[in-house]
């Protein structure tokens, strides 16, 4: 639970609503829940103009702005992102809120301000100025966070990295082949300076690039051709495809899980004619249903860089020629376009129901472009585990009671099911060390992931769970035992279908990487 456990010092309330009630108006929610329950100590924050949805969306009690102001401040709302506190001072006048409201929320604010040291003065931070924007280590650290973030997710005959000595022309072709805004994604700053694809490039040969689609939505096909030609005579095609906030944003839903309109019919005609090797590059922020282009002969490679910000085009030039090498992992499902004519979009289900095949890695069970946690290296890691079988038998006292679960398959019953997480001391930890290693002959990093999977035979648990992971460096042929500890209520529960918590008893299975190491865990209880 990231606000007990973490003691988080604010929780955001947005303009949804649950159960018919909008969330920031819901004094259940923010006080009992979150306040008193979850042991808040800090305040509640209102996602921007969620009040003011209040009343021009939800018409929740067809509030007024000050009766919706006054409302949310009662419900334990603290700080307002918008404009409607300010009809506080007349929900006053109007007798629908009082001062002393006002006071506690100021209290909440005032003492995480005062815990931050607001009130302290910090020499450090104060003497911040421009001499401290933009600066070689702010630039290196952009570089890195894009290096670091690049998937590859195809790399047929090893076609990369490509050797610059060998391969001296390069096409750019598509609607981020010379990007910079769109390297941002939302909400981001303004950079120090771009670094486009175009400009990374260069730095590795002779670029010649055409757009082909003069935005990402590319409702035209008039440009395409101009495109195609230069690809005649390159030594490599790179094609710079995707989405942008236009088509992804908040406010933005897509309608399919496709490229945008037109940039399918550039990638495919574009390959056709391209005289060497063809590199796709995929920038977007989620999943793109893009089985034509794996199933492209042409197409060797395939990267997905998210949005990789104001160094973009150098991260891309540098991982595609060799000075890094990949190491990130799909944080996402990438699901096949028909997945979204499987159910309303208006569904929140997780578990698969009837034809409905489930939402996460959790719990879907079809088929995927890329399934989370995908990503290739230039080179290969080796996991070893010396096995050995864990236990662990939970003694409960007089006030610790089991619950019974579902099952699909009697033969796993267990006379003690499970127990509430909340029933329970839950100091008890799993330790174990994984070796890896770099068999490879490049130098690479790897994110060791760590899942659990619950006991068989239960009704509605997921397929499996992630429960921890750890990034290593490694030279070629260099290992690191890796050590992890897990907590066995944080890591071992499941949620069942009220929304509880509860900790299975029976074989559970500690999973690492690809189902590369399984390791068995009994849970059993006894009074």
């Amino acid at each position: 639970m990231c606000v007990k456990d973490g003691d988080v010092s604010s929780v955001m309330c947005s303009f949804n609503r649950v159960n018919g009630i909008p969330t920031c108006a819901d004094a259940y929610l923010l006080k009992k829940l979150v306040r008193n329950d979850w042991n808040l100590h800090g305040y509640v924050v209102a996602d921007c103009d969620s009040v003011h949805e209040i009343v021009t969306n939800h018409k929740w009690l067809n509030d007024t702005v000050e009766e919706a102001s006054a409302q949310v401040l009662k419900a334990g709302m603290d700080l307002d992102c918008g404009r409607s506190y300010l009809k506080l001072v007349d929900a006053v006048k109007q007798g629908l809120v009082k001062e002393a409201d006002m006071d506690k929320s100021l209290n909440y604010l005032y003492v995480v301000l005062m815990r931050l040291g607001w009130f302290d003065g910090i020499p450090s931070l104060v003497s911040l100025g421009k001499k401290d924007m933009c600066t070689e280590e702010n630039v290196e650290l952009a570089a890195e966070a894009a290096r670091e973030g690049i998937v590859l997710l195809q790399n047929d005959n090893e076609t990369l990295p490509l050797d610059p000595t060998k391969f001296k022309s390069f096409a750019l072709i598509g609607p981020h082949a010379n990007a910079t805004n769109v390297m941002k994604g939302n909400y981001a700053g303004f950079p120090c300076k771009f670094i486009t694809p175009v400009e990374g490039f260069s730095a590795f040969g002779e670029v010649t690039y055409e757009l082909g689609c003069l935005d990402a939505i590319c409702p035209n096909d008039t440009t395409i051709q101009s495109a195609v030609n230069i690809t005649q005579n390159a030594d490599v095609t790179f094609l710079f495809v995707g989405l942008s906030t236009g088509i992804e944003a908040e406010w933005r839903d897509r309608k399919d899980l496709l490229l945008p309109a037109n940039q399918t019919l550039l990638v495919n005609k574009a390959a056709e004619a391209s005289k060497g090797p063809v590199i796709l590059i995929i920038m977007a922020a989620t999943g793109i249903d893009i089985s034509f282009a794996k199933n492209n002969p042409k197409i060797k490679s395939i990267l997905w860089v998210g949005y990789p910000g104001e160094q973009g085009g150098r991260a891309i030039a540098e991982v595609v020629f060799g000075k890094y090498n990949p190491g990130g992992r799909l944080p996402i499902t990438w699901y096949e376009n028909n997945y979204v004519d499987k159910f309303p979009m208006t569904s929140m289900a997780l578990r698969p129901v009837g034809d409905y095949p489930g939402r996460t890695y959790k719990f879907f069970n079809g088929s995927t472009v890329y399934p989370f946690g995908y990503g290739l290296s230039y080179t290969s890691f080796k996991y070893e585990y010396k096995s050995t079988d864990m236990s662990l038998d939970i003694k409960l006292n007089r006030l610790q009671h089991c619950q019974d679960l579902p099952y699909n398959d009697t033969n796993y019953m267990q006379n003690c099911s499970s127990v509430s997480i909340d029933d329970l001391t839950c100091n008890d930890e799993i330790t174990f060390e994984i070796t890896v290693q770099n068999v490879g002959s490049r130098d690479g990093s790897d994110a060791v992931l760590v899942y659990s999977v619950p006991p068989e035979g239960i009704v509605g648990t997921p397929f499996k769970q992630v429960v921890g992971f750890e990034r290593v460096y490694l030279q070629a042929d260099e290992s690191v035992n890796v050590k992890f500890v897990l907590n066995v209520c944080q890591s071992l529960n499941i949620v069942d279908v009220s929304g509880y918590r509860l900790l299975p008893s029976g074989l559970h299975k500690i999973v690492v990487g690809d189902n590369a190491i399984s390791i068995p865990v009994k849970i059993s209880y006894s009074q």
